[in-house]
């Protein structure tokens, strides 16, 4: 078993959706004390109401500006690296990677792997409509054919995640209609999965009630993220 004071000290950007806050908090507890490592994390609180709208209006040297600053007190707090546990912050990675004053464990880096690893030839988004139509703001038509769902589709996922965002609950009727499309557009397209790119999926989907090939993004980036603070 690794000794608990040789853990990083992760710094968090929490306050993108309360909901994703806790659930990457609970997550990366759980993870640390199963693999025997005691959780060293410090938190800083963005405002997710400015993130959204520099995110929609796609300005992203403003965005990076704001969240580098925010990386800035993680710092200062003794974080010796960090993560972004969103996805729409996504759009300004680059700009972000050239100021950003500690290592970050990237949400985009760690999805890109996983379906490079399982091979996945061919994947449709669920997400903000943004993370959609951009194909995972471009990252993932380098290794994999991404196909996007019809108009209507992307108007039901992105309009039922924004309220599942909002609300920090899912309902039942939410389920069946993300599982409705997601089985819908693996037979129509021959899909090998789904990428579920919105970390308030975790309201809806789990590996006990996933019953269609998918990628979890939030998942595959704690896993991402815990190997990186183990070392």
């Amino acid at each position: 078993m690794r000794n608990p004071e040789e853990t990083t000290t992760l710094g968090l950007v929490a306050g993108l959706g309360v909901g994703a806050g806790i659930f990457y908090y609970r997550s990366l507890v759980s993870a640390h004390l199963t693999r025997g490592l005691s959780p060293r994390i410090v938190m800083v609180h963005a405002d997710v109401r400015k993130v959204m709208a520099l995110a929609a209006a796609h300005e992203t040297r403003q965005l990076a500006d704001y969240l580098g600053d925010l990386l800035r007190q993680l710092a200062g707090a003794g974080a010796q690296m960090a993560t972004i546990p969103a996805f729409s912050p996504q759009v300004c990675a680059q700009e972000l990677a050239q100021i950003t004053p500690l290592p970050l464990v990237s949400l985009l880096d760690a999805i890109v792997r996983e379906v490079e690893r399982r091979r996945l030839n061919r994947v449709a988004i669920f997400g903000a409509r943004v993370t959609i139509e951009t194909g995972l703001f471009g990252r993932l038509r380098d290794v994999a054919a991404v196909v996007s769902p019809l108009p209507a589709e992307i108007d039901k996922i992105s309009g039922t995640y924004k309220r599942i965002v909002e609300d920090e609950q899912a309902s039942a009727q939410d389920f069946d209609d993300l599982r409705s499309i997601a089985h819908r557009l693996i037979e129509r397209q021959q899909l090998d999965a789904i990428v579920l790119a919105g970390t308030d999926f975790s309201f809806v989907f789990g590996p006990e009630n996933t019953d269609f090939p998918h990628l979890d993004g939030a998942r595959t980036h704690i896993e991402a993220i815990m190997q990186a603070v183990a070392g």
